[in-house]
């Protein structure tokens, strides 16, 4: 199927964007209605907000909550073109991008791919564990716990010993979150739902490989969200670094070993790195090394921006973290460097002061460490909530989160324990669209 270069017009210059994650979809915003000609392409028809993911997985939430189509976002804007796609190579020679569609021609390219999750070469793990990088890995994983109590009503004892033991791999801040968040489901939902079941032996565990959960922030942030994952019934092992994973018995290299069918992997992020990127330009978590302009090295018009992209700066010697506000930003500034350079005026060097970082673990527990506090318990709670909320991109589904977190306050409870498998036709239907693509 041959790609569709139709551009706004014969001078404006084609600005082609891989990812419409937070860093893609936040520079297509900023550069909606400009002289670019923009084609946005994804693998996904909708723009994901990972920081919830958490709660898709465990029924708080339903994916349309989190998910925005593209196209809907950019309905006004006629000069984003988005595309649903697979990239198969950027060819920096060429000046263009070769996906499963077509051939995109590019005059500037801003690759924002973000990351993937990193098994670190453990095919074991790669093949068993449940990562949750995806709103479609988010949905495997809450029928994975749903169906999991289902296959426990007629389990044998040794099967038993594997269903109740649900392993978070990864302390930080999705995997403390996503421990607490199975916790008060054990403690507040399951006994409702299945009554004749013995909930008191469910384990949640969080393992971690460094000392201490929640490494990048405070001590004191660390010390209490802890503190809070175990007196909600978590078991919290630190220094714990897993060694291999056979989809029934999680083996640490201490000797540890956990009965379980239900391994998450929240340990670890690579780079999304598209083919034909040079290794040289290619530094430590696999990111695309990239100047205090956002320009890939040794290249005029390819950038990178986001997750994917590694700039040293003097206040960030070892390149920003990936997190979704460096992401925003970088993308606000190249947005505005792109427009200095299509007018011929001097580019601005990035400049980032990272705000703060924070994490919630339960009801009215969370962690908050800005730069000249930290705080915790009801009111961090309270603060992660508004944040959160007010970064969703409209007001919707703003209304329906708030909605959704006021009835899981007061009921402890939520109607989503929805238990949704593909089928036939739809798995048919996705082997169709892929052929027609190649």
């Amino acid at each position: 199927m041959a790609a569709s270069t139709t551009r706004q017009s014969d001078k404006a210059p084609r600005l082609v964007i891989l990812g419409a994650g937070f860093a893609g979809l936040q520079l297509a915003k900023k550069l909606r209605n400009s002289a670019y000609d923009i084609t946005l392409i994804d693998q996904y028809n909708y723009h994901q907000f990972q920081p919830l993911f958490y709660q898709v997985a465990t029924a708080r939430l339903e994916p349309s909550s989190i998910s925005f189509p593209l196209r809907k976002i950019f309905q006004r804007s006629n000069n984003v073109h988005v595309r649903n796609t697979k990239v198969k190579e950027v060819d920096m020679a060429g000046q263009q991008v070769v996906t499963e569609d077509g051939i995109f021609p590019y005059d500037e390219l801003v690759i924002a791919t973000g990351c993937t999750t990193n098994f670190f070469g453990n095919k074991n793990l790669e093949q068993y564990a449940f990562p949750m990088k995806s709103t479609t890995e988010a949905i495997t994983l809450r029928n994975r716990i749903l169906l999991n109590f289902e296959d426990a009503l007629n389990a044998t004892p040794e099967e038993m010993e594997e269903i109740m033991n649900i392993v978070v791999v990864g302390g930080g801040p999705t995997g403390v979150e996503l421990s607490g968040s199975l916790a008060e489901l054990k403690k507040n939902i399951l006994p409702r739902d299945y009554p004749d079941m013995d909930f008191s032996k469910l384990n949640v565990y969080l393992l971690e490989g460094s000392p201490n959960t929640l490494a990048a922030m405070s001590p004191v942030s660390q010390r209490i969200s802890q503190e809070y994952l175990e007196k909600m019934g978590v078991q919290v092992w630190t220094n714990a670094v897993m060694q291999d994973y056979d989809g029934h018995t999680a083996i640490l290299k201490d000797g540890r070993q956990i009965k379980t069918r239900n391994l998450i992997w929240a340990a670890g992020i690579t780079g999304n790195v598209p083919a034909g990127i040079s290794k040289e330009l290619l530094v430590r978590g696999n990111r695309i090394k990239v100047d205090e302009y956002s320009r890939v090295a040794g290249t005029e018009n390819v950038f990178a921006i986001g997750d994917i992209a590694y700039m040293e700066t003097k206040d960030w010697p070892n390149g920003h973290p990936q997190m979704a506000n460096v992401a925003g930003k970088q993308a606000t500034h190249l947005a505005t460097n792109l427009k200095a350079l299509k007018n011929g005026n001097k580019l601005k060097q990035f400049t980032y002061k990272l705000p703060g970082s924070m994490a919630t673990v339960g009801k009215r527990k969370a962690v908050v460490d800005l730069p000249f506090i930290s705080f915790q318990g009801v009111i961090a709670w309270l603060f992660w909530m508004f944040l959160h909320l007010m970064l969703i991109l409209n007001a919707k589904n703003k209304l329906i989160i708030f909605i959704n977190w006021a009835i899981s306050y007061f009921t402890n409870d939520t109607t989503l324990r929805l238990i949704l498998m593909p089928t036939r036709k739809q798995v048919e239907m996705a082997k169709e669209h892929h052929s027609m693509e190649e």
